[in-house]
């Protein structure tokens, strides 16, 4: 197991997600399959792994509770346990130490090692830095008390979104989870998430490191050119290595379902073994024969042009995710959007597209953006 120093402590780079734990015969999410839970979590330990990361609304909150009755098992030395104060709920904002407390309590546990503002983002940054709900002060408080040893967080918002959580809060951060991987490396800009948390010096937890299982396939034509550089790694583990390229990822989280991807991921971790650049060349073909991304550069000649003042680049940005994974960040970034900020908004004058040197058809693009929000999320 290759491990990472972090202030002074040594962290296996792969850490255990518990958000996608073993089910009883495929049953809903609420009923962890125990037993097999328990022989991962051996197995694991057994190779190396030292990093567990839960969450209070992770299998519908029993993530918390099996998690901490399985690695009672071990001496408290031989992991470190996360866990999150869930903000993605904006109901839970004003209960911080009610959580908190609960939370030690499902997990049995006297501190964590790790703990996350959970999901910064649009829809609750203000609500994340409102001093009136005391969140930060009460995180602060216990990390001086021992009860939580590093404190930091995860984020799905905008760059801009993080920058704002950081300029109030960065001094305190110490480590940062970004969903990370080739994929979003450009579509969610991870690559500027990473030079920004580089600017606060924040190393880099990564989370989805495969975009939920989608990286573990390829196509046909781009596996053979896989197997033709790395005849002995499977799909998988190009992705990992892929993070293996980025100096500051220091712990990689992966939410392993079963026995078999988590020998496969550990045997990936057994060593350092970062893509070349002709293998980068590869990836970058990948990436863009599964995206079909709007070309928007952000020169903002639009924005001067729309008589609704929309924040055009953004709308763009958030559409291209939504195009690709009907995924759940862009229902909270339109969420959170005041009602004449949203793409329904345009009044499909084509201002805007009569300056765009992108020639990109912006009105047709928020037309369809209206209609695939209004469609059931695919999540």
């Amino acid at each position: 197991m290759l491990y990472k120093d972090f202030q002074g402590i040594r962290l296996s780079a792969l850490g255990m997600g518990a958000m996608r734990l073993p089910t009883v015969d495929g049953r809903p999410a609420s009923a962890i399959d125990e037993k097999k839970t328990e022989e991962m979590v051996a197995y694991a330990m057994e190779q190396g792994i030292n990093y567990y990361d839960t969450a209070y609304g992770y299998h519908d909150g029993k993530s918390e509770i099996v998690m901490g009755k399985v690695l009672a098992k071990y001496p408290r030395d031989r992991f470190y346990l996360a866990d999150k104060f869930p903000g993605y709920d904006l109901s839970n904002m004003n209960k911080v130490e009610e959580i908190f407390e609960e939370q030690l309590k499902k997990t049995g546990m006297e501190y964590f090692d790790f703990y996350l503002f959970h999901n910064v983002c649009e829809m609750n940054i203000e609500q994340y830095l409102d001093e009136k709900y005391g969140i930060y002060d009460y995180l602060i408080k216990q990390k001086k008390n021992g009860r939580i040893k590093h404190l930091g967080f995860s984020a799905h918002g905008r760059v801009d979104i993080m920058r704002k959580f950081l300029e109030k809060y960065g001094t305190e951060m110490e480590f940062c989870q970004i969903q990370l991987n080739y994929l979003d490396w450009k579509l969610q800009e991870a690559d500027k998430k990473v030079e920004l948390l580089k600017e606060y010096h924040i190393p880099v937890w990564v989370m989805e490191p495969l975009r939920g299982g989608k990286l573990a396939s390829v196509a046909d034509e781009f596996e053979q050119k896989m197997k033709e550089f790395r005849p002995d790694e499977g799909i998988p583990a190009w992705g990992f290595r892929f993070l293996q390229t980025i100096p500051t990822v220091t712990v990689t989280l992966s939410g392993m379902s079963d026995m078999e991807q988590l020998k496969e991921n550990i045997a990936t971790f057994a060593e350092n073994k970062p893509l070349k650049a002709d293998e980068m060349k590869v990836i970058e073909e990948i990436t863009e024969s599964m995206l079909d991304i709007l070309p928007c550069t952000s020169c903002r000649y639009c924005t001067a042009h729309c008589p609704q003042h929309l924040d055009i680049p953004n709308l763009l940005f958030m559409y291209n995710e939504l195009k690709f994974n009907n995924g759940f960040i862009t229902q909270m970034g339109v969420g959170a959007m005041k009602e004449e900020e949203r793409p329904h908004a345009c009044i499909g004058c084509r201002s805007c597209e009569a300056v765009c040197p992108q020639q990109i058809k912006i009105s047709e693009v928020m037309s369809d953006f209206v209609t695939r929000m209004n469609q059931p999320a695919s999540w």
